[in-house]
């Protein structure tokens, strides 16, 4: 991960640029194109603001756009409501001035996030900023299984997906990452300085050759909601739902609740696992 936020809106704007193609936007591709993607100039154009200005962006120098350009590009570039907003959040990041190093406060989950989690009959877990998981509940636990006796430090979403027997426990493991990438991203957009975030993402790009070459792709994705596929030991396949709650108060954990469609075989087996359990209605806290 780049240390320099206008080095980060740089590359963003350079892989979208890339990635569209002159006939998306209305435009001719012409004879002996050399580029696959949109030229700077001609991306420029269709914002409407000089080719200079842009290709400075572009090369991550000191250019504070504003919300009317951004939304241009946003435009230009047929960005998602997502993208969009990461955009502006890189943006937001590149104009503020180099503070000097703060203090961060560990994550840690409130007692009456704690409570909840003792009422739930869904699987659930309270999930940091950066996808760390810090709770959970006895069928949440069952779901994630041996993960949840690794040290703190290694309970991280993503670290428990890149790795290779992942494939065996989610059949859409690369899907489910690529996913996972997208919302680390956004995560890390509205923080870039966090160290959790500096020394997640150094330490994943050192280990995955696959979490590397997703990260350099720049997609992002909102952490709201998704879906899940488990092959659990105990009962097979689990297609699960997933939405996710932040936790009242500043930026920080949130908290993941999976559901199934009431009355369907995946429901059947949920309900199956919450009985090998031994807490069929009412579930139990666990802490980590």
């Amino acid at each position: 991960m780049s240390d320099d936020p206008r080095r980060e809106l740089a590359d963003f704007l350079r892989t979208r640029r890339t990635r569209l193609r002159p006939e998306d936007v209305g435009l001719e591709p012409g004879p002996r194109r050399r580029v696959a993607g949109l030229r700077r100039e001609e991306l420029a154009l269709l914002a409407g603001v000089s080719s200079d200005y842009y290709q400075r962006m572009e090369q991550g120098r000191d250019v504070r756009p504003s919300e009317q350009v951004l939304d241009a590009l946003a435009r230009a570039l047929n960005f998602s409501a997502e993208e969009t907003r990461h955009l502006h959040s890189l943006a937001t990041a590149a104009r503020t001035p180099s503070r000097l190093p703060r203090s961060y406060e560990p994550e840690e989950v409130p007692d009456t996030t704690q409570r909840l989690l003792h009422t739930m009959t869904s699987p659930a877990l309270v999930v940091g900023r950066f996808l760390d998981v810090l709770a959970w509940n006895p069928l949440g636990g069952a779901l994630l299984g041996e993960f949840t006796r690794q040290p703190q430090r290694e309970r991280n979403m993503l670290a428990l997906f890149l790795r290779p027997e992942a494939d065996r426990a989610c059949p859409n493991r690369a899907a489910t990452v690529a996913e996972l990438i997208g919302m680390l991203r956004t995560q890390v957009a509205a923080d870039p300085g966090h160290p959790r975030a500096v020394e997640l993402v150094g330490e994943l790009a050192v280990r995955s050759d696959e979490f590397a070459a997703l990260w350099a792709l720049h997609d992002v994705e909102e952490p709201t909601r998704g879906q899940m596929r488990l092959i659990h030991p105990q009962v097979g396949e689990l297609n699960l739902d997933w939405d996710a709650y932040p936790i009242p108060g500043n930026p920080g954990p949130a908290l993941m609740v999976c559901t199934t469609a009431e009355g369907s075989p995946d429901a059947e087996r949920l309900q199956r696992l919450a009985d090998l359990l031994g807490t069929p209605r009412r579930l139990t806290n666990s802490r980590p």
